[in-house]
């Protein structure tokens, strides 16, 4: 193609600041056991597949999906006994949390959270414009609730994050806490419950339309959907209703939505994934703590530690070069030295822990 003669010229730079971050990303290298990226590690159920394949040959693909997902999120709100009106639904739960910053963000506003949590609080409160108020964790990683009650009621912040269980290190927020954490702010509480289905106890029970707090969940984890990017929101339908307003029109397409209503038709497969990872995530945690790491208790689909005679990232470098890998949180706030593991199938699991052993003597 001939070039306009006269308009040769560099090419307009993006945001200043975009520079001093980077994506969120978990490194991707060839190995034979990836524990790495908290996905579920057994596949959906065939009778799903076929269920979703039998009704793709019906979807009208020329025509632009349903722009209110109105049967996934009716089935979303039979699952978990609240109306349609109070479900939002997008591509993943990080969309989710990019249009909470969208509506309640933005310049002039603050989120407030509490580190080391969920990389991605930060990173797209930082990209709408919000302005970080940053807590911390106790040593043990566990969260203050007066110390988060204080920083709540001093910055007043318009959002605020509440990972439970809590991503990197695997803990769950009290009921307690975020009972507090909701009567002190003027602003909207985000309970991320990525993991929640792993938890002992979910938010979600806290959940009314009078209440300033909304729970996110995903299809990626205990759905063993992580390949379709699917995630959603409980919470007041005021709420669902600004959200609807920044998301991009018809941003979920029909396949997606046929395969999130029918998921939820095997919840009985889900429940037995779940007791399954459960099994081997103490599992996990007993053979870890009879190694020289320091382990930290977990409520999700992974498990927190640190080498105490090793150093971290030579830990992990180690168990690449046997084909397993983890994932290197050891430069994350708060994180120093310490490794991240998803729970696998009980093979991989027994790989991941021979060649632990190996590296660690």
């Amino acid at each position: 193609m001939t070039r306009p003669a006269g308009v040769a010229r560099a090419l307009p730079p993006p945001r200043a600041d975009l520079g001093l971050r980077e994506g969120y990303h978990s490194a991707q290298v060839p190995v034979e056991v990836r524990l790495n990226t908290n996905e579920s590690p057994y596949p959906p159920p065939p009778e799903w597949l076929e269920a979703l394949l039998a009704e793709a040959r019906d979807i009208a693909f020329n025509r632009y999906p349903d722009r209110s997902a109105t049967d996934l999120r009716e089935a979303l709100g039979r699952l978990h006994g609240v109306p349609a009106q109070q479900v939002f639904v997008a591509n993943g739960s990080n969309e989710v949390l990019q249009c909470l910053c969208l509506a309640y963000g933005g310049p002039g506003r603050k989120a407030a959270m509490f580190e080391p949590t969920y990389a991605l609080h930060a990173h797209i409160a930082h990209l709408t414009g919000t302005e970080i108020a940053a807590g911390r964790r106790r040593p043990d990683f566990s969260l203050d609730a007066a110390a988060a009650v204080g920083l709540v009621e001093e910055q007043r912040p318009s959002i605020v994050f509440l990972c439970s269980p809590n991503n990197p290190t695997g803990l769950a927020e009290d009921a307690a806490t975020v009972s507090s954490v909701v009567a002190a702010t003027d602003g909207l509480v985000v309970v991320d419950e990525a993991y929640g289905q792993f938890a002992s106890w979910s938010a979600l029970a806290l959940v009314a339309e009078d209440v300033p707090l909304v729970v996110v969940r995903t299809y990626s984890k205990t759905w063993s959907m992580a390949g379709l990017r699917l995630g959603y929101l409980i919470g007041p339908s005021e709420v669902v209703t600004a959200l609807e307003r920044v998301a991009l029109p018809y941003h979920l397409d029909s396949l997606k939505q046929a395969a999130g209503r029918l998921a939820l038709q095997f919840s009985d497969q889900m429940e037995r994934r779940v007791a399954a990872v459960l099994g081997e995530r103490e599992r996990l945690v007993a053979a870890l703590s009879a190694m020289p790491v320091k382990v930290w208790p977990s409520q999700a689909n992974f498990v927190l530690w640190r080498p105490l005679e090793r150093v971290g990232q030579e830990v992990w470098q180690g168990l690449v070069a046997r084909s397993v890998l983890v994932r290197d949180t050891s430069s994350w706030p708060g994180l120093e030295g310490c490794l991240r593991t998803t729970v696998g199938t009980p093979d991989e699991n027994d790989r991941f822990l021979s060649a632990l052993a190996e590296v660690l003597a």
